[in-house]
C-alpha cells in the first residue's frame, strides 16, 4: 500500500493563480513517483528543474516534454529494476516563474543618520520600489528556496529591502553633500544604486530589472527649515520685482505728464514713501538732490531755493548766525538752544 505522501504523476504542469509565486514544487509535500513517459508541460514564462535524490539532474524550457531516458539520462538506471520500462521514478519537479515581478517595495524602517554640508546631522527616511526576475533557476532554488514546496516574492522582499537600504546608505555618504540637491538627482542615484546591487542579486540567480527612488525625506522639523529658507528667497525676489515695477511705472508716468499720466503720477507719488523707505533707512538717498534745489532748511529739513531767506514750509529764517560750539550744527535767528545737542545758544553765540 502506498504511503500517503507518495504520488504517481503522469501529467505535470503548474499554473500561478496568485501571481506572487516565484517557485512551486510538485508535489508540494513528500515525493512523487513520476512514471516513465510522463508528460511535463512548461509555459513560456516558466522553467522546470528536475530533481532526483536531492540533486538537479535536468532543466526544461517552454514546451511539452515526455520524460524518457532521451532527455533524462538518470532514467536509464531504473531499467534494471524488476518493473523494467514501466517502473516509476521517485523525484520532484520545481517550477520557476520567470516573469518580472514588479512593484516590490523597499524602504528604511528606522531613520538613518546623514551629515549634511548645510543642515548638519539629520536623520533620513527613504523608500521606493524595484523589479525582480529569476534568470538562473537552478542557482535560485539551491541558494534560496531549498526544499520549500512554495516560495513567494514576499518571502524574499524583506531580505532584499535590507540589502537595498544598506547600499543606499553607502552611496549617500560617498556622493551626496546636501539634501537641498536631492530632487534633481533621483534618476542618477537610481542608476548608480542599481549598479551597486547587481552582484547582490546575481549571486542568488536573480536580476534587478529596475530600481526607483520615490522619496528621501528628513524629519518634519528639517523640512520646515527648508520650507522657511525657500520662502525667504521668494520674498526677497518679490520685493525686488515690486521695486523694479514701481520705478518703471514712475518713469512711464513722467513721460506721459500732462495727460492721463498726471493722475498716475499723483498715485505713484503716494506710493513712493513706502517703496523708498528701505533705501532711505539704509542711507541710500542722493545728496545731489538737495544741492540742486539750493539747500535744506535746518528746522524741518525741507528743500529751499538758493536765494530764499525763509523756509517755504515752516517759515523759519534761513540766515545762519553762528554754529553750535558742541556739535557744529547751524543756529538760526531766535534759537535759544541748539536743536541738535541741546546746549545753550547764548554760549554758542559768544564763541569767537
Amino acid at each position: 500500500m502506498n504511503s500517503p505522501n507518495v504520488f504517481f504523476l503522469e501529467v505535470i504542469e503548474w499554473f500561478d493563480e496568485t501571481g506572487k509565486e516565484l517557485v512551486h514544487r510538485i508535489p508540494e509535500t513528500g515525493s512523487g513517483d513520476i512514471k516513465f513517459g510522463a508528460q511535463l508541460t512548461v509555459r513560456e514564462s516558466q522553467a522546470a528543474v528536475f530533481f532526483y535524490q536531492g540533486r538537479a539532474v535536468a532543466a526544461f524550457g517552454p514546451g511539452r516534454h515526455t520524460l524518457k531516458t532521451l532527455n533524462i539520462p538518470i532514467l536509464t538506471k531504473i531499467l534494471s529494476s524488476p518493473w523494467g520500462m514501466t517502473s516509476p521514478l521517485r523525484a520532484e519537479v520545481y517550477f520557476v516563474n520567470l516573469k518580472t515581478f514588479t512593484n516590490l517595495k523597499w524602504g528604511t524602517r528606522d531613520p538613518v543618520a546623514f551629515k549634511d554640508a548645510i543642515l548638519g546631522l539629520v536623520r533620513l527616511r527613504a523608500f521606493g520600489m524595484f523589479n525582480l526576475q529569476v534568470v538562473k533557476p537552478g542557482l535560485f532554488i539551491n541558494t534560496l528556496v531549498g526544499t520549500q514546496g512554495m516560495f513567494t516574492a514576499g518571502e524574499i522582499e524583506d531580505y532584499l529591502n535590507q540589502v537595498v537600504v544598506s547600499r543606499l546608505n553607502d552611496y549617500l555618504g560617498e556622493t551626496l553633500d546636501s539634501l537641498l540637491n536631492l530632487p534633481a538627482r533621483y534618476d542618477e542615484m537610481s542608476v548608480a544604486l542599481s549598479e551597486r546591487l547587481k552582484n547582490d542579486f546575481e549571486r542568488f540567480g536573480m536580476s534587478l530589472d529596475q530600481l526607483f527612488i520615490n522619496a528621501i525625506t528628513p524629519p518634519a522639523e528639517v523640512q520646515q527649515a527648508i520650507d522657511d529658507r525657500s520662502r525667504m528667497g521668494a520674498i526677497q525676489d518679490m520685493n525686488r520685482l515690486m521695486q523694479m515695477k514701481t520705478a518703471m511705472a514712475i518713469e512711464k508716468a513722467a513721460e506721459n505728464e500732462g495727460g492721463a499720466g498726471a493722475g498716475l503720477g499723483t498715485g505713484m507719488g503716494l506710493m513712493m514713501p513706502g517703496v523708498m523707505a528701505p533705501y532711505i533707512a539704509a542711507g541710500m538717498t542722493h545728496p545731489e538732490a538737495a544741492s540742486s534745489s539750493g539747500g535744506i532748511c535746518p528746522k524741518c529739513r525741507s528743500a529751499v531755493p538758493a536765494d530764499a531767506k525763509f523756509c517755504p514750509q515752516c517759515g523759519s529764517p534761513l540766515q545762519c548766525l553762528v554754529s553750535c560750539h558742541q556739535c557744529g550744527k547751524p543756529l538760526m535767528a531766535g534759537d535759544k538752544f541748539c536743536p541738535a545737542c541741546g546746549c545753550s545758544a547764548f554760549e554758542s553765540a559768544s564763541q569767537p
